[in-house]
């Protein structure tokens, strides 16, 4: 019996049965010795700069400083070897010396290059779905990547809009499985391994019934339509273990899903519990402003961390105004706290706190190009 209880005090202070702290512990001695700044930093994401997904504002300079400052969280849009490993040695330059994630979209393959999406589902194969994403993940992780933007798990029932080729179609049954599929083939055997990369489950929510089929648009729902049709696949990714979750750049019924506290807080961190964290979508904090819902970044901002997004993919509006919110008492720290907790949980988990560079290596990569 006093094995038992000397076993759960171990359990409880953090620590496993074999004296080693455990990654939640870590973490929290971690954001200890961190500033506000520096936890906030773990929220930016900024793209590289020889390739953008969206529209491009990053001034490289000033990227660089930030990155050793210890300002910037994750890159999207590096790729290769040589190269993740010199964004990495100037995150490693930093007071606290966090390494940085990299995301990049590899949504239909990486080196070797599959059918679309809608194409792939239209085989029923799930098996084959989750080989190719297995393939994708090997040969992506080989190029020092650690996250794909993928799978898009979004019901589209308007061949209007123009992203229906990204999904895998109309039935929410086989969308669901489809995208449990491709969550097993980019995870693998589970985050650390070198051929894991972590997937993301997007675009939270209902990003395809915008009304008319047009990018971006409203969705005017009923609760009841949202949750039979469009919130199934990104339950089961919860429930799955799929590592982030993306906004989407619509809002559901008049707000933004970028700021909804309903399907981020209460249905996605709260009811399914998701350990994982959220990602806006290119630029969707600061395209609050520009639609109308909010006044400026600062607001946005505001919105968008309390609701529940956790990482600020280039908009360059939380490391410009969270701090100030939290001194003027409009963000309570908590929810800086949860966000770059979440973030920090996942480097832990892919090892990167162990080794940096352990998926920056060159002769590995050369082996992937066979």
């Amino acid at each position: 019996m006093k094995r038992v209880y000397f076993l759960l005090a171990m359990t409880m202070f953090g620590v496993n049965t074999f004296g080693q702290k455990t990654i939640d512990q870590k973490v929290s001695e971690l954001l200890s010795k961190m500033t506000l700044e520096e936890k906030v930093g773990q929220l930016v994401q900024y793209s590289g700069f020889e390739y953008a997904t969206g529209p491009q504002n990053s001034n490289s300079a000033n990227v660089l400083n930030e990155i050793k400052q210890g300002k910037v969280g994750s890159m999207l849009n590096v790729a290769g070897a040589e190269e993740t490993r010199k964004f990495q040695e100037l995150a490693l330059k930093s007071r606290l010396k966090i390494p940085l994630l990299f995301g990049l979209d590899v949504i239909h393959g990486y080196r070797t290059t599959f059918p679309v999406n809608i194409g792939q589902a239209a085989s029923w194969d799930l098996s084959l779905i989750e080989k190719s994403e297995r393939i994708a993940a090997t040969e992506a992780s080989a190029y020092g990547i650690h996250w794909t933007f993928a799978p898009m798990v979004d019901i589209a029932r308007d061949p209007r809009w123009g992203r229906v080729m990204e999904g895998s179609g109309e039935d929410t049954y086989l969308g669901t499985q489809i995208g449990l599929a491709r969550i097993r083939g980019f995870q693998g055997k589970g985050l650390g391994n070198l051929d894991a990369i972590m997937a993301c489950a997007k675009h939270f929510a209902a990003y395809g019934a915008a009304v008319g089929g047009r990018d971006y648009n409203s969705v005017d729902m009923s609760l009841r339509q949202l949750n039979e049709t469009y919130l199934p696949p990104f339950k089961a990714a919860a429930e799955a273990g799929v590592a982030t979750f993306m906004n989407s750049f619509n809002d559901i019924n008049g707000i933004p899903a970028t700021a909804n506290k309903y399907i981020l807080r209460d249905l996605l961190k709260g009811k399914w519990n998701f350990q994982g964290f959220v990602v806006s979508d290119w630029g969707s904090i600061g395209e609050m402003a520009n639609h109308g819902y909010v006044k400026d970044n600062k607001e946005a901002a505001e919105k968008a961390i309390i609701a529940g997004s956790d990482m600020d993919m280039e908009s360059r509006a939380y490391m410009a105004e969270l701090p100030k919110l939290v001194q003027e008492g409009k963000v309570d720290p908590k929810f800086i706290d949860d966000a770059a907790r979440r973030i920090l949980v996942k480097k832990f988990e892919m090892g990167l706190f162990d080794d940096p560079y352990r998926f920056s290596n060159e002769k590995r990569q050369k082996r992937a190009d066979g």
